[in-house]
């Protein structure tokens, strides 16, 4: 049985990777309409009914909030799409199906897909949802996957796999664990965006680290565990700082 879905998100590249996954894994989605804001999203939920809603949180015009707040009269659930965790509990009072965090998990993507279809057959109560959600807050950076478009198709990365990201201008190349890079079209700032909740700090202008490789801060330098390291901008000294004993914490 066809679902009726619809996707809505002010990133193109993101709707374009969740469409195509839907395509080529759960077909019984029929992705029925794109929206790019909230107010274009308004018109589509009232046009096109759909039965399930793939939501980002924020957006330019209005959060997906605010934008639920406008719709009345309509019998759909919804799943939240964002790159940031402190969203979840609001989530759960919007009566939300799941919460998903940027980069999304496609195992993660599934069971959420899999939540509707059981609650669609009134298995899933909303207990379960709310432990759900919750459970989103608890991931660790290891479950996090990042889909890179390339030249030759989507590659997959784990987000442990990458030691830093280099910035220059227009594009970036990721550094990774095992030596080999990765050229990307999209700039820095597209990756501080999505990934500064999962563990990754932009240090200065062309540079953003993640902290699953730092060893040490010293010297207004980052210090990774095979003793390379990298420099921090005085602008970002103090902030730096904070995030370092963060994470430190986190780890014991």
């Amino acid at each position: 049985m066809s679902i009726k879905t619809l996707l809505i998100d002010d990133n193109p590249f993101i709707l374009e990777l969740l469409k195509d996954h839907l395509a080529e894994n759960h077909k019984h989605l029929n992705v029925v309409g794109i929206a790019t804001n909230g107010e274009e999203g308004i018109e589509m939920i009232h046009s096109l009914k759909p039965e399930l809603l793939f939501l980002d949180v924020e957006m330019p015009d209005m959060t997906g909030f605010e934008m639920l707040n406008t719709v009345t009269n309509i019998d759909f659930k919804t799943i939240f799409i964002t790159s940031h965790s402190h969203y979840a509990i609001k989530a759960i009072r919007f009566n939300a199906l799941d919460y998903l965090l940027k980069p999304f998990d496609t195992e993660e993507l599934k069971n959420a897909i899999n939540r509707f279809s059981n609650q669609k057959n009134g298995i899933l109560n909303q207990e379960k949802v709310k432990n759900a959600l919750s459970n989103q807050k608890l991931k660790h950076i290891k479950d996090q996957t990042l889909l890179l478009p390339t030249h030759s198709g989507t590659l997959r990365l784990k987000l442990k796999s990458i030691k830093y990201i280099e910035g220059d201008r227009n594009y970036s190349k990721l550094i990774l664990h095992n030596g080999n890079q990765e050229l990307s079209s999209k700039n820095l700032g597209y990756f501080e965006d999505i990934l500064g909740d999962f563990g990754f700090f932009r240090c200065h202008r062309s540079m953003l680290i993640n902290q699953h490789f730092i060893e040490k801060m010293e010297n207004q330098a980052f210090f990774f565990h095979d003793g390379t390291s990298i420099e921090i901008s005085r602008r970002k000294l103090k902030s730096a700082k904070a995030w370092f004993h963060h994470f430190r914490e986190d780890r014991h």
